[in-house]
């Protein structure tokens, strides 16, 4: 992979809130008339297939408004696309084959993060997989980091666990800027910063009671001694999964090994013939396909191969093949990588089949089909943008949805036209 990368009831409400006032960081009850308790906490999906799953993600998306410079960010421009034009359908020119449902968006947006969280809670996803470059102010990492910990800040609230897939491709660039002695010494920072603010929190991802950390790679550490050197001041070490085929570089600091995307399904079953008996930890993918933008967009990158879509029957595929493989653990490659076409995030082409599918493999009972009315509570955000009296109506139908309450917040929703 290439990264150059939250009731309006009818009749008189008696409301009594333990905090000022009911927003999307609320959590808790309220008394409405008559003295009933409403239960806002979030409440899990109920589902048949014992298998974590968990979605990568990237935070990289910008916008104008959200820059800092005016420009759009470039995973939706690459380096010939200009979202400002837009064609007769009214979307927007992107760098991809592939359009979002919700359109090109800020990463950091909470209307955003709270329509993609609520999309993968109703279709069974356990957690998220933050596709993470550390912590240092270098090339657009900041703002990655920011949007990333807006992403973390809500979890909590849907009822979301996270983990980190750190990049450590950048690591010798860290070291040119001057910016830390050496590739081990800029790894330990951005470690001791996951073990400060992220392993000890209730919504980190655990396996065998550790911390989970996954590295895309390794690409630049690439030997067990830089890797010892990299954890050598954690208290715990992580549970750490490199990409297949790549443990030896970590040695015996590598727990196991993930799955990802790469030419042909062959190399997947290969992945869970060959490698998953061997391995402590294993986790498997499964993907919708890969068609990549890089050409199109005026890089210099060529990958050089594509896996159809197939109208689905390739994800139904990959899901097939983590079902037979007994997974205890798979990751959905990936909810937004637009540029490389691997998308489980609703789009105008696929429509939310994808998250249909995975719902379907996930076992999810009892939820209905509420993807349409989790979009129209990102829609009413944006059109009553600065409504706050809305806005704490749609606060309470996000906490209607968190606590599995579908049907009262699409009553609320359709109360508000």
């Amino acid at each position: 992979m290439n990264r150059y990368f939250t009731l309006l009831l009818s009749g008189v409400i008696t409301i009594a809130i333990s905090c000022n006032s009911c927003s999307k960081d609320d959590g808790g009850t309220e008394t409405v008339g008559g003295g009933q308790e409403e239960t806002f906490d979030p409440v899990a999906v109920t589902k048949t297939n014992s298998t974590k799953i968990y979605m990568h993600y990237m935070p990289w998306f910008e916008t104008k408004e959200s820059s800092g410079n005016n420009q759009w960010g470039y995973h939706w421009t690459m380096a010939n696309k200009n979202p400002d034009n837009v064609d007769v359908n009214g979307q927007r020119e992107i760098a991809s084959h592939y359009y979002p449902l919700i359109g090109p968006y800020h990463s950091g947006d909470r209307d955003v993060i709270e329509n993609h969280l609520l999309l993968m809670k109703y279709s069974g996803v356990d957690g998220v997989l933050i596709d993470w470059y550390g912590t240092y102010d270098i090339n657009d990492f900041k703002a990655l980091k920011e949007n990333s910990e807006q992403l973390i800040d809500m979890l909590d609230e849907v009822g979301l666990k996270f983990a980190i897939v750190y990049e450590d491709r950048f690591l010798n660039d860290i070291v040119q800027a001057g910016l830390a002695p050496t590739v081990t010494g800029a790894a330990k920072t951005d470690l001791g910063y996951m073990q400060s603010n992220y392993f000890n929190t209730d919504e980190y991802i655990k396996v065998n009671n550790k911390p989970l950390l996954l590295n895309f790679g390794p690409i630049v550490m690439q030997t067990p001694d830089e890797w010892t050197t990299a954890f050598s001041n954690l208290s715990t070490k992580p549970t750490f999964l490199t990409l297949w085929n790549e443990s030896n570089e970590a040695g015996e600091n590598a727990s196991g090994e993930y799955s990802w995307v790469y030419e042909n399904n062959t190399n997947l079953n290969n992945f869970y013939v060959n490698n998953l008996p061997n391995l402590d930890v294993a986790m498997g993918s499964a993907y919708p396909g890969f068609h990549d933008y890089y050409v199109e967009g005026g890089t210099s990158t060529v990958i050089g191969w594509t896996i159809d879509h197939n109208n689905g029957a390739t994800l139904d595929e990959t899901l097939s093949m983590a079902q037979n493989a007994n997974l205890d653990y798979l990751q959905l490659v990936t909810w937004n990588d637009f540029g490389e076409g691997t998308m489980f995030e609703p789009t105008a082409e696929f429509g939310y089949s994808y998250i249909q599918k995975v719902k379907t493999f996930a076992g999810v009972q009892n939820t209905g089909d509420v993807f349409n009315e989790i979009s129209k509570l990102y829609d009413l955000r944006k059109e009553y943008k600065g409504n706050p009296d809305i806005q704490k109506k749609l606060d309470k139908a996000f906490n209607y949805f968190v606590s599995m309450q579908a049907e009262k917040a699409i009553e609320l929703l359709n109360e508000i036209q």
